[in-house]
């Protein structure tokens, strides 16, 4: 998503030049199909590769396109008789579609790019350009109606083409038409909201922004909830768990609650356990935490068992290291990990931990100023 940003950012400063994008690999690839490469007069924003294909693109992109947008197939299997150009080893091959800026298509794929960036969902159909036939494409919005087509493109091929792939949409190429078509659904990037704003929270939302994630920062502390704190995040609100709803939080979102405040933590818990977001991951050790649950169940009129399926608790891969950083890594690696549905195994509270870490003792200890770094996550 970091990369969509990039070129946007690249071609509305007006230094756009040809636009590569990676629409089939065979064998191994550093980049999957959807990757893409803007280059430009100063330079050139994304990659198609692992650096290895990026400087010949460079030296021939604008020549190539000369006469329109076309695709190139590059071997990366090291075979100096291999009639596809470029071997290195790497053992795939890759094919790139590489059109020139400054053409209706191209525009309308970049808006298509910079709506995804604000929220907007899309799909976007690419007629590859063949021996008789140039480029031609189209931007479906999510409600279904056609926000751009090519010139002499038909609306009962662009139906048809949709009806042929269906609705579950992954980046890559669909055979059996009239021409190959490159689709692929620009979604908006991930969000993130990260409940408290303390120091620790910095490092989370920089990592974060580097991902490319949209990136929220709510605290009932107006004194904490600064944007100048928080420049990568695209909102620093000040609210207490009561206001939730202006967050409209979903079942896409990721979630991170790290207020080191037991009350604030507890109010905050009760209102999202009901909202169920794709991750919640509650920072503290395993004997605060369990508390949180067990008090937050019976506000929100949810089991503890309902309650221990929705949360990340201790919040974090276990990757070992200390401080903010390294905490704010772990997280990062397990909310990523999760929207993407790559979790392997985490640190999960049960419904029998909470049981055993109640017996422990009650949650005053917690009601006092405490920073929740400092307590054991084991």
């Amino acid at each position: 998503m970091i990369e969509r940003r990039r070129i946007v950012e690249r071609a509305r400063r007006g230094t756009a030049e040809v636009l590569v994008t990676l629409v089939r690999t065979e064998g191994s690839s550093y980049r999957q199909s959807g990757a893409r490469l803007l280059t430009g007069a100063d330079g050139y924003a994304g990659t198609i590769s692992g650096g290895c294909l990026e400087a010949e693109i460079l030296k021939k992109a604008a020549w190539s396109v000369r006469d329109g947008a076309l695709l190139q197939l590059y071997s990366t299997i090291f075979d100096d008789t291999a009639e596809i150009p470029y071997g290195l080893g790497c053992g795939g091959t890759v094919e790139l579609l590489l059109e020139p800026a400054e053409t209706p298509e191209f525009w309308a794929l970049l808006g298509a790019m910079e709506a995804s960036l604000k929220g907007e969902w899309s799909t976007v159909l690419s007629w590859l350009p063949t021996r008789t036939a140039g480029l031609r494409r189209a931007v479906i919005a999510r409600g279904g109606s056609v926000a751009f087509k090519s010139a002499g493109l038909e609306c009962a091929e662009i139906q048809a083409a949709v009806t042929h792939v269906g609705a579950d949409v992954s980046p890559g190429l669909v055979s059996g038409l009239s021409a190959d078509i490159f689709i692929e659904k620009l979604r908006p990037p991930q969000r993130l909201v990260v409940l408290g704003a303390g120091d620790d929270a910095q490092p989370l939302v920089r990592m974060a922004g580097l991902l490319g994630w949209s990136v929220t920062v709510a605290d009932g502390r107006s004194q904490l909830a600064q944007t100048a704190r928080f420049p990568e995040a695209e909102q620093v609100i000040a609210i207490a768990a009561t206001e939730h709803a202006q967050l409209n939080i979903t079942d896409n979102d990721a979630v991170v609650l790290m207020t080191h405040s037991y009350d604030q933590d507890r109010a905050w818990l009760a209102a999202l356990l009901p909202l169920v977001p794709r991750y919640l991951g509650v920072l503290g050790a395993r004997h605060r935490s369990s508390l949180l649950v067990a008090e937050a169940a019976v506000i929100c009129g949810l089991s503890v068992s309902e309650c221990c399926e929705r949360i990340y608790a201790p919040v974090g891969l276990d990757l070992g290291g200390d401080g903010p950083e390294a905490i704010a890594l772990a997280v990062v690696a397990e909310a990523q990990a999760c929207v993407m549905g790559r979790l392997g195994r985490s640190r999960r509270l049960s419904a029998e931990d909470v049981a055993e870490q109640i017996e422990r003792g009650g949650a005053s200890q917690y009601h006092q100023a405490q920073c929740g770094l400092s307590i054991n996550l084991q």
